[in-house]
């Protein structure tokens, strides 16, 4: 063996894996364009092989991930996950500990299946809705809920590094773990999650800046009669002569210039050889307006009157059933503004809210005052409270937005129509089959997945391939895939080698109990600073290398690596659930330290004791 070579190879791809940890701990640059610049390094000084190099993004693993996203977009998209969640968690009623203990295991049981990132998503509408009806300390909620999103680790699933060390087994000649090996491990994260943050989640205050908002599930009524609307809303009908027809909302500003809103166009179908229907169309800036259109605004009545006399317009008289047509297609929705929004001290108008979201901001209502019928001068603030008008497809996918809002109190019954009724229990019988065939083996669990993404595309669950792809987490694969051939490299220089040699001589001579501890500590640590997929890919081979060297079984090993590499709680940046609540909460970096750091630890030890009873050396 010509050592050399080695050597050189080793000093190499160890300053490429330093540069590249430096990089994720940094977060300047988007960890996807850091693993692919890491990728390139090792492709360039010839460590790796074109087709090497090359591996990662043609893995089974890959293209699991890239299925299960679909999987999950389809679940989310026909409310599946919602429903249950929601149905679930209204059973605490106003019990503040029976709720907890709810939040923290419907969470983990949706994290079974569907992404840590996408349970989040779906989870924390519902709990803010049901927490502030409730006059509860919603900060007690978020983070637990985040964190329980990675405990729920049930099954093959559940996380990417449980899919990693999966196969490393398999690539490694051993048997292959179920898809529910997971699960005891999974009830004991659950079970210590639970009574660690019931108490130290208390620490967690209300916020004196009025963080608990008052914000409340309502029908469709209730918001009509709090944002007044029976007296804030219009029926115009556009005449055969006006300066206004040709013209797109965009041209006419009518915010701008009158302090109005239209919310929908009914086209007037024309009679001819087959006598065509009314054709109703939310109101976007490029709508164009023609003869005998209705136009249905919100506005002062003041402002109103100026457009109609300005513009040769017809007001027309609405009944209540019109204002109060709250159809399939369409609705009412309350959406809270959430710290360090793009929307902060901004104009409806300035936001291009409506170009943005396809939906229009009907009226604003502030902590400090009631909802505004004119909203065209009104800067938005955190904590102020929207309310959107639109296509229901569009205020579902306003969801996925947790940056700069969050959407609460879904009129479910309404909303319902579109995103339960028809599909959810199709996805959820294709959801059922997949676990099915991957529980016993039926095929291999990369077609398995595959042929379930497909067919949630093929019934209709998505609406085509275009949102297929759109609900997978690019970020995510491409990560993965670049990441990958980083452990053939740590093989090749033998970095995996001596790594696993260091350890045996500093641990081995303690038993494989001190070395699963050590193997659990280090993988824990480096958590922390980058995403616990690449922790996994570095881990996951250092690990079955050091079992192979003690000669003891690799599962109880490479278990610690997926179980550490998910359980990472002491940042707000070690995950992107917690992330994702950070701002809704309105918690600080030492939140996170405080509660997350002991339960980490504790979680550690814990799992340093159970792992090798359920997976023995």
């Amino acid at each position: 063996m010509n050592w050399d070579i080695i050597f050189s190879g080793f000093n190499t791809t160890l300053i490429i894996l330093v540069v590249t940890i430096i990089f994720f701990v940094r977060g300047k640059i988007r960890s996807d364009l850091v693993a692919l610049c890491s990728l390139l390094a090792l492709l360039l000084f010839g460590i790796l092989t074109t087709g090497e190099a090359l591996a990662g993004f043609s893995s089974s693993i890959v293209l699991m991930m890239a299925g299960l996203f679909v999987i999950g977009g389809a679940i989310s998209r026909t409310g599946l996950a919602k429903l249950i969640g929601s149905k679930i968690l209204k059973l605490a009623g106003g019990n503040e500990n029976l709720l907890f203990v709810l939040v923290m295991l419907v969470t983990a049981f949706i994290g079974a299946f569907v992404s840590n990132t996408g349970t989040v998503a779906i989870m924390m509408p519902i709990l803010i809705s049901i927490a502030a009806s409730s006059k509860l300390n919603i900060r007690r909620y978020l983070m637990p809920m985040a964190f329980a999103s990675a405990m729920g680790i049930f099954t093959l699933i559940s996380t990417p590094p449980n899919m990693i060390i999966q196969d490393t087994l398999v690539n490694n000649g051993f048997e292959p773990l179920g898809f529910f090996s997971f699960a005891p491990i999974g009830c004991i994260a659950v079970i210590v999650g639970i009574i660690i943050l019931f108490f130290s989640s208390r620490l967690l205050k209300a916020n004196k800046n009025g963080n608990d908002r008052s914000v409340q599930s309502k029908s469709l009524s209730e918001l009509i009669e709090e944002y007044d609307l029976n007296n804030n809303l219009w029926k115009i009908i556009v005449p055969g002569k006006t300066e206004i027809i040709g013209k797109s909302l965009d041209e006419l500003q009518l915010t701008s210039n009158y302090g109005i809103v239209v919310g929908k166009i009914i086209h007037k179908g024309k009679s001819g050889f087959i006598l065509k229907k009314d054709e109703q169309e939310i109101a976007r800036p490029d709508s164009r307006i023609a003869k005998d259109d209705i136009l249905y605004c919100y506005g002062s009545i003041d402002n109103i009157k100026l457009f109609v006399e300005h513009s040769s317009l017809i007001l027309s008289d609405i009944s209540q059933k019109e204002k109060e047509s709250g159809s399939e297609e369409y609705g009412l929705i309350e959406a809270v503004i959430l710290p360090d929004s793009y929307l902060e001290n901004r104009t409806v108008t300035d936001s291009r809210f409506r170009e943005k979201y396809h939906v229009i901001v009907a009226s604003i209502k502030s902590s400090v005052s009631g909802p505004a019928k004119d909203v065209k001068d009104k800067k938005m603030q955190t904590g102020d409270v929207l309310l959107l008008s639109g296509k229901w497809e569009d205020i579902i996918s306003l969801s996925n937005n947790q940056r700069d809002f969050v959407i609460i109190g879904q009129p479910e019954k309404e909303a319902s129509k579109v995103s339960f009724n028809k599909k959810a229990p199709l996805a959820a019988s294709i959801l059922i089959a997949m676990v099915f065939a991957m529980t016993f083996n039926l095929l291999p669990a990369v077609t398995v997945v595959l042929i379930a993404a497909v067919l949630m595309v093929i019934t209709g669950c998505l609406r085509n391939m275009e949102e297929a792809y759109d609900s997978i987490n690019w970020n995510s694969i491409v990560l993965i895939a670049a990441m990958l051939p980083m452990a053939t490299a740590f093989e090749k220089t033998g970095i995996t080698t001596y790594i696993s040699e260091a350890l045996s001589q500093g641990f081995g001579s303690m038993g494989p109990s001190v070395m699963l501890a050590a193997i659990y500590c280090f993988t824990s640590i480096l958590s922390l600073f980058i995403s616990n997929t690449a922790t996994a890919v570095l881990f996951a081979p250092i690990a079955m290398k050091t079992a192979l060297v003690m000669n003891v079984s690799p599962y109880p090993f490479l278990l610690a690596v997926a179980v550490a590499a998910s359980m990472c709680f002491a940042s707000p940046f070690s995950t992107p659930p917690n992330a994702l609540v950070m701002n809704a909460g309105n918690y600080t970096f030492k939140d996170y330290v405080k509660v997350g750091l002991p339960l980490q630890i504790i979680m550690g030890v814990v799992m340093i004791i159970f792992i090798p009873l359920i997976f023995p050396f």
